[in-house]
């Protein structure tokens, strides 16, 4: 009986998938199959991300007095402190063809974007160690987890923006509705930076420090607190090789003019944006075992 038992439990219970890992195995996948396997995993596990979006976003304000109100005040100080140097005649952003209030709090807004994006990506491994050291889950999904957490924060302070921009009575233009498709570059870039930092930060964390106090300088080399219409040679050469000039002015003058800053610029910086980000985000999928280990 315990044999014929036995033998209908076979034919009752499938037959189970068995997962064979090897050593670098990852490694050995094409780049556009471990582009593919990853597109998968953040699409089966796009209800995990929502789970985890909730709880992280949520759980972000709950004890907080003031709430998303901290998602306009961040960029509206930002923008008192801008308007103090100029009114005070210790900067000179030049002239602007819209109020220079305008100008200033859109660019600082999308520069906030990218700088959240690249923190947010930055923070990939370290946000979810407690469940990466104990459940078996695709991690790439948290770089979407954490990105998704700041699009949401942002997207009040582009609310705030446009309520601005009507008080001085400068009207959106229609085309801004595409500003999401024309921001998305300025998330690969972010995002891939963003990556490659997680990476160092767990072997390198001084480094990864390092890197962070860098990047808030590069406002300083890109057309976003002053216009582009500037004396010094040296500043329109910075100004004219630097990426986020083309990506994030775009972002604004979409939203003001309903145009692109530099077409030709901006596609070229896209284009290597995109191609930057794939390149970063199969380094993070191939390379992430070994940097768990680390963490252990």
């Amino acid at each position: 009986m315990s044999r014929n038992h036995s033998a209908s439990a076979v034919c009752m219970n499938p037959a189970r998938t068995v997962n064979v890992s090897r050593p670098n195995m990852r490694h050995e996948q094409g780049m556009f199959r471990t582009w593919a396997v990853m597109a998968q995993n953040v699409y089966g596990s796009r209800e995990l991300i929502w789970q985890l979006f909730k709880r992280d976003f949520l759980g972000a304000y709950k004890k907080s007095f003031l709430g998303l109100a901290w998602a306009i005040l961040t960029p509206l100080s930002a923008v008192v402190m801008w308007l103090f140097l100029r009114g005070t005649g210790m900067f000179n952003p030049g002239e602007s063809s819209v109020p220079y209030p305008v100008y200033v709090l859109l660019g600082t807004t999308v520069w906030t974007l990218f700088m959240g994006i690249l923190t947010a990506a930055g923070t990939t491994l370290q946000s979810g160690s407690d469940l990466v050291l104990q459940v078996n889950f695709p991690h790439e999904i948290l770089l979407f987890k954490q990105v998704a957490q700041n699009l949401a924060t942002s997207l009040f302070s582009l609310v705030f923006c446009v309520a601005v921009a009507l008080c001085f009575r400068v009207v959106p233009s229609p085309w801004a509705l595409l500003f999401p498709l024309v921001a998305l570059p300025l998330f690969f870039l972010a995002a891939g930076i963003g990556l490659l930092l997680s990476l160092i930060g767990v072997v390198a964390m001084d480094l990864s420090k390092a890197v962070n106090l860098l990047f808030p300088l590069l406002m300083f080399a890109s057309p976003i607190v002053y216009t582009s219409e500037v004396d010094s040679p040296f500043a329109h050469a910075v100004i004219r090789w630097n990426p986020l000039t083309y990506l994030v002015c775009s972002c604004r003058d979409l939203i003001l003019f309903g145009r692109l800053y530099d077409p030709l610029g901006y596609a070229i910086s896209a284009l290597g944006a995109f191609l930057f980000f794939m390149m970063a985000w199969r380094l993070f999928y191939v390379s992430e075992n070994k940097l768990i280990e680390r963490m252990v």
